[in-house]
C-alpha cells in the first residue's frame, strides 16, 4: 500500500468540498449539525483555504486513489498560543484501521514544525481512541490534553477535548 500526502490546489477545490459532504455527513451523528436548504452541510471556510495565508488542505491518497483529506491553519481552538491546529481530518472507511490515517497525520505533523491544537469531540470514540494512540505515540507522551475545554463547543453543545503537542 503506497500512501501519498498532497497538497490541494484550487483544482481540487471540489474534490475537497465533495470530501467534506462525506465527512460532516458522519460528524453529525457527534453534533447533531443539520442540512441546509440544498439537503447538503456545506462549510463555511472551505474558500478561506484558498484565499488566506496560513491555511493549508491536504489530499489522502492510497495507491493513487482517494482515500481522505487533511486541513490545516493557525487558528487556535481554544485560549493557548500555538502555531498549527489540525481543523478537519478525515479518512474513509475503506481505509481506516490499515494504518493509513496514522501515517497521514504523522505526516503532516512533520509538515509544521511548532506548537500544535488538536481539537476531538469527545462523543466520537472512535476518534477519541485514534486521536489518543496516535498523539502519545507521534510525541512519545509528551503533550497535553485538555478535556472539556471551554469555548470549545461544537453545535451539540459538547466542549472540545484539546490536544496540546510539538512536532
Amino acid at each position: 500500500m503506497h500512501i501519498q500526502i498532497e497538497q490541494a490546489d484550487k483544482d481540487n477545490k471540489e474534490t475537497i468540498r465533495n470530501l467534506l459532504e462525506k465527512y460532516n455527513y458522519e460528524f453529525s451523528q457527534y453534533d447533531r449539525h443539520d442540512l441546509n436548504k440544498l439537503g447538503l452541510y456545506g462549510y463555511d471556510y472551505l474558500d478561506n483555504y484558498w484565499t488566506e495565508k496560513n491555511r493549508w488542505v491536504f489530499l489522502i491518497k492510497v495507491d493513487g486513489n482517494l482515500a481522505g483529506f487533511a486541513m490545516v491553519n493557525d487558528i487556535p481552538e481554544c485560549d493557548e498560543k500555538t502555531d498549527f491546529s489540525l481543523s478537519e481530518f478525515f479518512v474513509v472507511y475503506k481505509y481506516r484501521r490499515t494504518g493509513v490515517g496514522k501515517f497521514a497525520a504523522k505526516e503532516i505533523f512533520d509538515k509544521f514544525k511548532g506548537k500544535w491544537q488538536l481539537k476531538r469531540h469527545p462523543k466520537n470514540t472512535g476518534s477519541v481512541v485514534f486521536w489518543d494512540k496516535v498523539v502519545d505515540e507521534y510525541t512519545s507522551g509528551k503533550y497535553r490534553l485538555i478535556k472539556s475545554c471551554p469555548g470549545t463547543e461544537y453545535a451539540d453543545g459538547s466542549p472540545g477535548d484539546i490536544f496540546i503537542f510539538d512536532s
